[in-house]
């Protein structure tokens, strides 16, 4: 058995593991259970919270509601971008300061996944790879290319030189316990034919060969090599995860997606608590699953330009944590309930053997056993209909497609589909009207034409390569003899994004691609002038693609111009990068002053107008946010921080924007003489827009007899069973509600015990009704922040013996 051991070590020796044989302080191992902790297994959930996304002021609330809500791991990604904005030029300020998030994360007690990837996707510009190394010659991204592959080992080198000097990995006493390398590079592989195997081979040797001390992951690849870890990203990895791809690997599921990324033109997506837990849960059960991470936990903004193409401004806001930091309900506090269920049956989980046992067509338990006599045991239902089964001589109801965790193989202690954890309602309401035309100014951008453009080029230029994504925006523009008035035919194709028109300085039309479909043709009838006319086409970008292989290949902007039958792409154009206010920067207090600013509506209105107006931080703690429901497209900057795009005139197939409100961090703001600035591409009224506070105003609960309690309460009666005590703990569903800190609940909307019909958006008293629901919901709740009411005969009486209760309240917090 020594030898055997140390065997195994001088194996780890020659990959150069990043593993360590011994269980010493500070260690991370792993075998097939589970990462092992200073010689400990440990069942881990994670939530990931990127730094960049939100504010250095918002990282310790983020992460003490994660840690409340049974979050052991805060996942990140590395931005690469983000901090090599030009090569060799670092940036680690600000949002940026990744060393002050992970020491955050460290100082309340938390472990890190640092994915440092370096190509991330995640939705951020250009999948956080630079757009320098596009000019680096021969480069072809992420495969076996040397250019490419020197660019991402100096980084690579470079995170993970920072992380070492500060302390952070655990096997310096830090809190960084896994890293990932690469980013589902198997989607693109095959892409790459032969040059794709070697570059995966080629990066897992070089994370390892970083001696971190920690293991390496790489997500949805099924071949990572030894010893670096494959595992799973999607909504459903509990039914699509085939499993690690060697026996000594544990079962891991970087990205349980919360809900999914929005785009402009597309409707939100929303998954239920009920479904995320049970896939967590059915992960855990079938998998031998040990760690579990939802992505997003918060998602934040995107702030600025580094949303990619198409992706709206706000990330994952229906994450656990909201886009302001909020706890979403019943999301955040369902999950909580589902996190400590499991971490009772952990002993079970991480040591017993793991079998199966067939209770129907459609339902399984699968069942921990230890020697020592623990047992756990998670019994699903996989059908669209109620179950009863038999497991180990009892009988448990399961709701359709649910899973109950029975810690101790007897008792259930939670159900997936049994929502406990209370439903809470998020309103705007305005803190100020920006309607008063006299406090607004507007500058409006000029267009230029042929004559007075600089930079010349015999055909269409290609977008990126030029703008360096320095802008969204480049002027293209010609000028052409006619020999008469007329109207004529102007045809343009374009890579995207967007294109607006004009001829002879007058703005003549709009145009514009979609996400996974950003190419799109303009055709229009314009009017022609006799002599000179002058075309002036704006190309806009609206973020950078960030996924598929060949990105440093992909094109953006015009690549075909007519008027009527006369193709101008190889004719004689002049190209502008950007606006002039981005150059003068005048969203800035300093670069404000640098243009003439105009009272707003002394000129006739044109697209390409910028606005400004200065205005008070409302008072008090709530998020805020902008109203941008009357702007049409463009960007928001408050005291020269861009707040991000905005595109509220693409609508949804349900007629509504994709997003309206955009967030204002209190950090970008000062107590008075703040500075909003926009730009508006179309015809958007900022006589419309408001600023809003963002809070929970109505907290609802809807619990039945046949709810569970609170995970809560099975820990204190396992606590007293261990020590012989006769005390009844009276373990009984009921409902806790909760306001956001500095509110209380002010007034009971609705409260009946019996069996109220519809839940906690549209509700009604039932037949059967408990005269005093309002009386005793109000005694136990008015003037306080939190209250709990039990789901009770003894409080509520019984109007009607002979059906099962129901508690449904709803409360209105100020």
């Amino acid at each position: 058995m020594e030898m055997v051991w140390l065997l195994l070590c001088s194996f780890a020796l020659l990959l150069k593991m990043s593993l360590v044989c011994n269980s010493e302080a500070g260690s991370v191992t792993y075998d097939a259970r589970s990462l092992i902790i200073d010689g400990q297994h440990k069942i881990l959930f994670s939530g990931s919270i990127h730094y960049p996304r939100s504010t250095p002021e918002m990282w310790p609330s983020l992460i003490a509601k994660a840690k409340e809500g049974g979050i052991d791991v805060i996942q990140t990604y590395v931005f690469w971008n983000l901090h090599e904005p030009r090569q060799g030029k670092f940036d680690f300020s600000g949002r940026q300061d990744i060393i002050r998030f992970i020491t955050e994360v460290q100082k309340q007690g938390l472990y890190v996944c640092l994915r440092i990837g370096p190509f991330i996707e995640s939705e951020w510009s250009y999948g956080g790879l630079p757009i320098w190394l596009r000019d680096i010659p021969d480069i072809v991204f992420r495969s076996d290319n040397e250019p490419f592959k020197t660019e991402m080992e100096k980084f690579t080198t470079k995170m993970v030189t920072m992380m070492k000097a500060e302390n952070l990995y655990a096997s310096q006493g830090g809190p960084i316990i896994l890293s990932q390398i690469e980013n589902e590079y198997k989607m693109v592989e095959p892409a790459f034919h032969e040059r794709g195997p070697p570059y995966v081979r080629w990066a897992a040797a070089m994370a390892v060969g970083q001696q971190t001390g920690v293991p390496w992951v790489m997500c949805k690849q099924d071949d990572a090599p030894d010893p670096v870890i494959n595992s799973c990203n999607g909504m459903n990895c509990g039914e699509t995860f085939a499993g690690p791809n060697s026996p000594n690997k544990p079962s891991l599921w970087t990205e349980n997606w919360t809900s999914q990324y929005q785009v402009y033109g597309g409707e939100p997506y929303i998954r239920s608590a009920e479904e995320i837990a049970y896939q967590v849960a059915l992960f855990i059960a079938k998998n031998r699953g040990s760690y579990v991470n939802y992505y997003m936990y918060h998602g934040g903004t995107n702030f600025g330009r580094t949303a990619s193409a198409f992706v709206v401004t706000s990330y994952y806001d229906e994450a656990p944590l909201d886009e302001y930091g909020s706890i979403r309900q019943p999301k955040w506090g369902h999950l909580k309930e589902l996190h400590a269920a499991v971490k009772l049956a952990s002993s079970a989980l991480l040591y017993g053997d793991q079998t199966s046992i067939f209770l129907g067509q459609l339902q399984d338990a699968y069942v921990f056993k230890v020697q020592s006599g623990e047992c756990a045991a998670f019994l699903v239902n996989k059908g669209p209909k109620h179950a009863t089964v038999l497991f180990q001589e009892s009988s448990y109801q399961l709701p359709p497609k649910s899973i109950s965790i029975l810690p101790d193989c007897k008792k259930v202690a939670f159900n997936t589909a049994k929502v406990s954890a209370q439903h809470a309602t998020r309103s705007w309401q305005v803190a100020q009207k920006f309607d008063s035309a006299e406090n607004w100014e507007e500058y409006k951008e000029a267009i230029p034409n042929f004559e007075k453009t600089t930079l010349r080029a015999s055909t269409l230029p290609e977008q990126i390569s030029i703008t360096k994504d320095e802008s969204d925006y480049l002027w293209y523009t010609f000028s052409f003899q006619h020999d008469s008035d007329v109207q004529s035919t102007l045809s343009v194709k374009s890579h995207g994004h967007v294109l607006h028109t004009f001829v002879n300085g007058v703005f003549t039309g709009s145009a514009h691609g979609r996400h996974r479909n950003e190419s799109f043709s303009l055709e229009q009838t314009v009017t022609l002038s006799k002599g000179i006319n002058y075309i002036s086409l704006l190309s806009a970008m609206v973020g950078l693609r960030d996924n598929g292989a060949y990105l440093e290949r992909k094109v953006g902007g015009l690549h075909e111009v007519r008027v009527e039958d006369q193709d101008f792409s190889k004719c004689s154009w002049g190209y502008q990068v950007g606006l002039d206010g981005e150059k003068l920067q005048i969203h800035s207090d300093s670069g404000s002053g640098k243009v003439q600013w105009s009272k707003l509506g002394s000129s006739d209105h044109q697209p390409l107008t910028w606005y400004k107006i200065l205005f008070d931080a409302p008072a008090g703690h709530d998020s805020i946010a902008l109203n941008l429901g009357s702007m049409g497209k463009g960007e928001a900057w408050v005291n020269g921080q861009s707040i991000g795009r905005f595109w509220v005139s693409f609508q949804t197939p349900k007629g509504k924007p994709s997003q309206t409100w955009y967030n204002v961090p209190r950090s970008f703001l000062k107590p008075t003489g703040n500075l909003l600035v926009l730009l508006e591409e179309e015809n958007g009224n900022p006589l419309g827009i408001s600023l809003d506070k963002v809070s929970v105003t109505q907290v609802c609960g809807h619990v039945s007899e046949t709810h569970l309690p609170p995970v809560s309460k099975w820990l204190g009666l396992k606590t007293q069973n261990q020590n012989n005590t006769k005390t009844k703990l009276g373990r009984r569903p009921k409902i806790q509600l909760s306001c956001p800190p500095k509110k209380s609940i002010s007034k009971v909307l609705f409260s009946s015990f019996g069996n109220p019909s519809g839940d906690c958006k549209t509700y009604a008293t039932g037949n059967c009704h408990s005269s005093n629901s309002k009386a005793i919901v109000e005694q136990a709740c008015l003037g306080k922040r939190r209250c709990s009411i039990p789901v009770s005969l003894q409080k509520f009486g019984d109007p009607c013996p002979s059906i099962s209760k129901t508690l449904l309240v709803d409360a209105q917090c100020t």
